[in-house]
């Protein structure tokens, strides 16, 4: 397979690795993206986080929550460039679309399609957009939290939101506390709530990636699983919200910010979109 200069820079820049690295790291995964960043990190290569599993293309995302705050949504509209995502035409496209988001309850993009905006629908305005840019242009995702309390974050120049759910509604501070966590889950990217709720594949990926670095490093085969396991460990304590430290005070875990308010207080889940990311 044929292994682009544009190929090499694009997992170059998702991983901070060398450029000699990354060809190399793409021909043995004959151009699989998500299986060179395993590769890089099997070798012991400090990858700098970026997931292949999002758009990379320009654009605005908006999170906001319903008027009872039982219901929230996060959407991400993808344009080419820079300059059409700043306009405020596309800006307002993008908040109209949460708001009928919102208030028909939608569940995915395919559902945002046939609700109105004025006296069109969704899909029509964004067929307009499409007309007066020139642009390529898709509403890439719709995510939602339904939950006693639900909070949205929407971090400066509207590139990452997150929102976020949890109970019960009669909880100390709920809806402070919720917000907090929601500005964690923006600046740290965990990707469950508690070790419990990683999916199956993740932990089998992680555990293979640690048993291989292990090997690396020349370590005995029969203590392969045990160290896998070790950093396994770690993976949970760095990836999984309830477990993270607590970005404005280190000396706890999420969960413990999170009992210092209401020992019944539990986020019931979390949604994180970000551009390029």
């Amino acid at each position: 397979m044929n292994i682009t200069a544009a190929d090499v820079n694009k997992l170059r820049q998702m991983t901070g690795a060398g450029m000699m690295d990354c060809k190399k790291a793409l021909q043995e995964s004959e151009g699989d993206f998500e299986k060179a960043i395993d590769n890089l990190r099997k070798k012991g290569q400090k990858i700098a986080g970026k997931r292949a599993d999002r758009d990379a293309n320009e654009g605005f995302v908006v999170a906001k929550t319903s008027d009872d705050k039982t219901y929230a949504a996060v959407v991400m509209v993808n344009c080419e460039t820079d300059f059409v995502g700043k306009t405020e035409e596309f800006k307002q496209f993008a908040k109209d679309v949460l708001d009928a988001g919102l208030n028909n309850k939608a569940h995915s993009v395919a559902e945002l399609m046939p609700l109105s905006i004025g006296t069109s629908t969704v899909e029509s305005k964004l067929n307009d957009l499409l007309g007066k840019t020139g642009e390529k242009m898709q509403i890439a995702h719709f995510e939602l939290v339904e939950a006693p309390v639900t909070v949205a974050y929407n971090h400066f120049g509207n590139r990452l939101a997150t929102i976020l759910g949890i109970s019960p509604k009669d909880g100390k501070n709920a809806e402070e506390a919720a917000y907090e966590l929601a500005k964690q889950v923006a600046a740290m990217n965990p990707v469950a709530i508690d070790k419990d709720d990683v999916p199956q594949n993740v932990i089998d990926r992680e555990i293979e990636i640690g048993k291989e670095q292990a090997r690396q490093e020349g370590k005995p085969e029969d203590m392969l699983e045990k160290i896998a396991n070790g950093k396994l460990n770690k993976f949970y304590k760095d990836n999984t919200l309830l477990n993270q430290e607590y970005i404005k005070d280190s000396k706890k875990t999420c969960a413990q910010f999170l009992a210092d308010h209401d020992k019944n207080l539990k986020v019931t889940g979390f949604r994180r979109l970000q551009l390029g990311a």
